[in-house]
């Protein structure tokens, strides 16, 4: 993979997210991909896993800018800014991780989500944690 295939990768993930076509997924994804929306979250295994993944969030009007970050061998970090909604309503900054199969479908996706106003870390007090 080089920096070229994953952004037309990351295109067709838009193209099919944009517009809800389900049977893309099956283009995008390996029959036994895992995709975690975070990266404490298990794993959704395969096509119909990702799928209601993918049912399951709202549609809506979005843009997207993606840039690769790293790549290397099969393997890649993307860096996306997401803004949902006309006139936007909630912007996301995302790092993808994945991991490609041999015929360049993701095998391995693992979602760093990020929004304004929302925390990015165990705050004191709020988990216990073994010090």
């Amino acid at each position: 993979m080089d920096r070229a295939d994953v952004m037309r990768w990351v295109a067709k993930y838009e193209q099919a997210w944009r517009e809800r076509d389900l049977a893309g997924v099956e283009q995008l994804f390996t029959d036994g991909a895992r995709y975690r929306p975070s990266p404490y979250d298990q794993s959704e295994v395969g096509h119909d896993a990702i799928k209601a993944l993918w049912l399951d969030d709202e549609d809506d009007v979005f843009t997207v800018r993606a840039e690769p970050v790293a790549v290397e061998d099969d393997q890649a970090v993307v860096r996306l800014e997401v803004h949902y909604g006309d006139p936007v309503r909630q912007e996301y900054r995302d790092l993808w991780v994945l991991r490609f199969a041999d015929d360049g479908r993701v095998d391995d996706f693992e979602e760093w989500a990020y929004w304004p106003g929302k925390p990015y870390s165990a705050q004191a007090g709020d988990h216990d944690v073994a010090r």
